[in-house]
């Protein structure tokens, strides 16, 4: 699921991007950012470059329930695990005011459209629900430390919460009647 929705959302903004005055092509590059530094960071230059940089469960969204009700069944399985994904948003251009205008361009972007559905939004992934962003403000010195675990100089960047990605598994652990009927000490309770 992470990857379909990273995926979704580069080519979703790729398009946004070359749609603007002066577009060329082949802006976002879903890439591991702490490459930059390394010999192959060579094929990241001129792009702006999509990372997770942080994956947490959000357990406010998770149902405590371990089943499900189908008519008369009753289903065992683990509820989904929602995911919010830190995703790092870096300019890696030579021109420093390109690499500026490019992520102002990004942040345009997601204030013009945060949340992402299948009704708003074409081929939109199946599996997903809904897809939020919210841009992350990192003070300086947590700024440095992102850059100093990743590795690299820094470049522009812009940090987005991404919220609400699902993961789940149609794996269940078993079926069951309802219960119907509880006997407690030879005193029987029957559901009506």
């Amino acid at each position: 699921m992470i990857n379909l929705a990273l995926d979704f959302i580069a080519q979703y903004l790729e398009t946004y991007l070359e749609s603007q005055p002066g577009a060329t092509k082949d802006y976002i590059l879903p890439a591991n950012i702490s490459d930059l530094g390394s010999s192959g960071g060579s094929s990241m230059q001129n792009k702006i470059i999509l990372s997770v940089v942080n994956i947490e469960e959000d357990r406010i969204s998770r149902s405590p329930d371990n089943y499900t009700r189908v008519d008369q069944q009753i289903i065992y399985q683990n509820p989904p695990i929602y995911l919010n994904l830190d995703i790092l948003f870096a300019a890696n251009y030579a021109d420093y005011l390109t690499s500026l205008q490019l992520l102002s361009s990004v942040i345009k972007f997601f204030q013009y459209q945060n949340v992402f559905t299948p009704l708003n939004s074409p081929n939109f992934p199946q599996g997903i629900e809904k897809l939020i962003f919210d841009m992350k403000t990192l003070s300086l010195q947590d700024l440095n430390y992102l850059w100093g675990i990743l590795g690299s100089m820094y470049v522009p960047s812009v940090v987005y919460k991404m919220r609400l990605i699902s993961i789940s598994d149609a794996f269940n652990q078993g079926n069951a009647p309802p219960v119907t009927e509880i006997n407690v000490n030879d005193k029987t309770w029957n559901q009506s």
